[in-house]
């Protein structure tokens, strides 16, 4: 069993950065991959970006690469999502997601633990 908890959501003005935290329990976070996903209102929950167990391999949705970088800290049993030139269109719910898989993936259904989520807002 995982427990995940994010922070640091919260409201920006276009063009800002945001950096996102989420902080696992269990001894075995760092063989999970992690993902971060989305949902903003009236929309389906969307991949963001992923990373392997130890940090090797990333991905990125089309609409945050460049911009959003992941990475983790096994030691901490952290994940983040740093986030920069933020746009309106990236006003969402984050979610924190661990795979059972240590491979990144950007699908959903791999993702087995899922933390509560935290609201971020972009302002124009």
């Amino acid at each position: 069993q995982v427990q995940l908890v994010e922070s640091g959501g919260g409201l920006v003005q276009a063009g800002g950065s945001l950096r996102l935290s989420c902080a696992a329990s269990g001894r075995t976070f760092s063989s999970y991959a992690m993902g971060w996903f989305r949902q903003a209102p009236g929309k389906e929950r969307e991949f963001v970006a992923a990373i392997s167990w130890n940090g090797g391999t990333t991905y990125y949705a089309d609409s945050v690469k460049g911009r959003f970088t992941i990475s983790r800290n096994n030691a901490a049993n952290t994940v983040y999502l740093q986030m920069n030139s933020l746009k309106p269109e990236d006003t969402a719910v984050y979610y924190c997601a661990a795979s059972t898989n240590s491979i990144a993936t950007m699908t959903r259904l791999w993702y087995l633990y899922w933390g509560q989520g935290t609201q971020v807002t972009v302002s124009s």
